[in-house]
């Protein structure tokens, strides 16, 4: 999942901008920053710069892609939270930073209720348990027999801790009961180098940045983590199907832009599929989604200090 959040105070802006006298500033009037919490080449990349190039086409005005990664998505929220709350510098939001990071960490240098406003979800994407090739397993049942005869042997790469690739793991870990090594990039695309490299030796990876490298035989896909498969890559069975039953992980002008032909093709054809909400559907979206994951990390046993 995917979505767009600007300062909390800007949704106050734009209601008192509503009610202000004829004449002032149309937006947007002067170019916008979307900050990217990671690094380049993961899900939240590619969908922060479809939607910058489209937005840029529609309005004429320019949106700077920036990518900040680190400490599991806060370092670019929090660049994002301590900027003016003008609607000129936003995030693509995430389940880890926005949704897990509250019950993982003890202090976090934002509140990402309070500090933020939701502008609209972008599309969802389920993941892909994605292994090198030469592991030798094509199901989630070899997958399963493999790590029970190799304890502690297999790594697992993920987009940071706390982040959904990383908690998917977890699940897997707990459900199969199996004893795999979790390791954490900085993003995406680095994850996906490493895997690629064989360095680490499978992940549940998002299905944007894992699909290229599937097609093109670098990767091998086993299974979708969703509750049912994706019309991305129909023939891919779920983990349930393949192994693992119960398995499952559950603006107008940027609304305009996703709806449009051409972005949700593109969508498409990474794995996502695209949704828009109103910000206040998105905020309980948010919400609903941080009370299930703090059950799924306190079950886990994860914490940061």
């Amino acid at each position: 999942m995917t979505g767009a959040f600007c300062r909390r105070s800007f949704c106050v802006a734009l209601a008192l901008l509503s009610l202000a006298a004829i004449g002032a500033e149309s937006f947007p009037a002067r170019p916008m920053r979307l900050v990217v919490p990671f690094a380049p080449g993961g899900s939240a990349d590619f969908v922060a710069r479809l939607v910058a190039l489209h937005m840029f086409e529609s309005s004429g005005k320019q949106v700077v892609v920036d990518n900040r990664g680190g400490a599991s998505g806060m370092i670019g929220n929090e660049i994002v939270a301590r900027s003016a709350p003008d609607g000129y510098t936003l995030t693509v939001g995430t389940l880890g930073p926005f949704a897990v990071n509250a019950s993982l960490f003890d202090k976090m240098p934002y509140d990402a209720v309070a500090d933020f406003a939701p502008v609209s979800l972008t599309g969802t994407a389920s993941h892909i348990l994605v292994t090198h090739p030469a592991l030798p397993v094509t199901t989630v049942r070899d997958l399963i027999a493999l790590a029970r005869s190799k304890p502690g042997q297999l790594a697992f790469a993920s987009s940071g801790i706390g982040n959904a690739t990383h908690l998917s793991g977890e699940l897997f870990k707990y459900m199969a009961k199996v004893d795999i090594v979790h390791v954490p990039y900085k993003g995406g695309g680095p994850a996906m180098s490493d895997l690629i490299g064989g360095q680490v030796v499978l992940s549940f990876a998002s299905m944007p940045s894992a699909l290229p490298h599937v097609r093109s035989g670098r990767l091998r896909a086993i299974a979708i983590s969703a509750g049912k498969r994706s019309p991305a890559i129909p023939e891919l069975q779920t983990v349930a199907e393949s192994g693992l039953p119960g398995f499952a992980l559950i603006g107008a002008e940027l609304q305009r832009v996703l709806m449009s032909q051409d972005v949700g093709e593109k969508l498409m054809a990474a794995g996502f599929e695209a949704r828009t909400s109103t910000p206040e559907a998105f905020a309980e979206l948010m919400k609903a989604e941080t009370a299930k994951w703090a059950r799924v990390v306190n079950a886990a046993g994860i914490r940061q200090h």
